[in-house]
């Protein structure tokens, strides 16, 4: 039998990774003309089997549109974008193709569905990564033709299957991690509501809190981002306390970053005078290496996890829905002192 010619035949041959290769096939932006031309041309040569062909009796091939928001793009090339690549590159590997739409703030306000949608794009299945405003979330759900998997949020319909990191559990053991270190002071810092990821966060931070007897206070929840735009990092001020704790749990590394540069402004060094934590292990190129103590999450993991359940909820959409919850574990880095360890001054 004929081996099948795959993805990552093709981009070895042209020296291109698997992922651009699936963006000139599929008629995405990011390649040139030329390029698109070229990997087009040789996978014909190649006997390349197109998308939706029958492979080897027993499996199939799938478009798999993937939808995000502006408002999580704000800036910098962001977390979702590096779990967007993780999902692409393991979609090519079962040899599907991924398109992504950035939905527009303009769009997303104005209940506009997504062009994956509208244009008639032969989507099989569609995956979401970061949570829509109810509005538009329900707007998707009346499209329930389509199979669909959340990632990094979940819902209460409970007809879609999620795939989240252990936000709950993460933060809890960033808490409690905080506290073996003889820390008792510690502020939350993360808008409430604005995602279920920052809440469930928060949760666990107050869990580790009432287990040790600690109070939670509220000049000690600060908010990182408004709650219009979204943007977070060093442009949006933190407003800090007046009475300071001796540390922070962040819900993310961006605003672990800017926080730690706005204590420095203030003159308070970190972690001499006052430990920081994050949560991601994400943190964009335009910050440097970071040294920040963190809380990995492991978007490898919850990319094989919704790759594999869109699979499955395309070839039989009645299937019940589950949220599927992913461990990370602690990044030990130079953002946290124990409290009975001396610093020179």
């Amino acid at each position: 039998m004929v081996k099948a010619v795959k993805l990552a035949d093709i981009a070895e041959k042209v020296g291109v990774s698997v992922v651009t290769v699936s963006k000139a096939l599929s008629g995405q932006k990011g390649v040139s003309e030329e390029m698109r031309a070229r990997i087009k041309e040789l996978a014909d040569e190649m006997g390349y089997t197109p998308i939706h062909a029958v492979q080897t009796g027993r499996s199939r091939s799938y478009t798999i549109g993937v939808i995000t928001f502006e408002v999580y793009f704000a800036r910098f090339a962001s977390f979702y974008w590096k779990m967007y690549q993780e999902f692409a590159t393991r979609a090519v590997k079962k040899n599907c193709f991924s398109m992504l739409e950035v939905i527009s703030n303009y769009d997303a306000e104005n209940l506009m569905l997504p062009k994956l949608i509208t244009e008639n794009q032969k989507i099989d299945g569609i995956v979401v990564i970061g949570k829509p405003k109810r509005d538009y979330l329900k707007m998707l759900y009346q499209n329930k033709r389509i199979p669909m998997v959340f990632m990094d949020f979940y819902d209460d319909e409970d007809v879609v299957d999620c795939v989240v990191s252990a936000g709950f559990n993460g933060m809890y053991r960033m808490t409690e991690y905080l506290i073996k270190n003889g820390h008792s002071r510690i502020a939350y810092v993360g808008s409430l509501m604005f995602t279920e990821s920052i809440t469930d966060r928060y949760f666990g931070y107050c869990k580790a809190l009432m287990e040790n007897g600690i109070e939670t206070r509220q000049d000690w929840i600060i908010k990182d981002r408004d709650y219009n735009d979204g943007v977070i990092g060093p442009e949006y001020t933190l407003q800090l306390p007046k009475d300071m704790p001796t540390a922070f749990v962040c819900n993310n590394d961006v605003t672990a970053y800017a926080l730690i540069r706005q204590l420095e402004k203030k003159n308070y060094r970190v972690p001499e005078d006052i430990s920081v934590v994050g949560y991601d292990d994400y943190l964009y190129a335009e910050y440097g290496d970071s040294r920040i103590t963190t809380y990995l999450v492991d978007m490898g993991e919850m990319s094989k996890i919704a790759l594999s359940c869109i699979i499955r909820r395309i070839e039989n959409i009645s299937m019940n829905a589950s949220v599927h919850i992913v461990n990370g574990r602690i990044i030990e880095r130079s953002t946290v002192r124990k409290l009975n360890e001396k610093y020179p001054s």
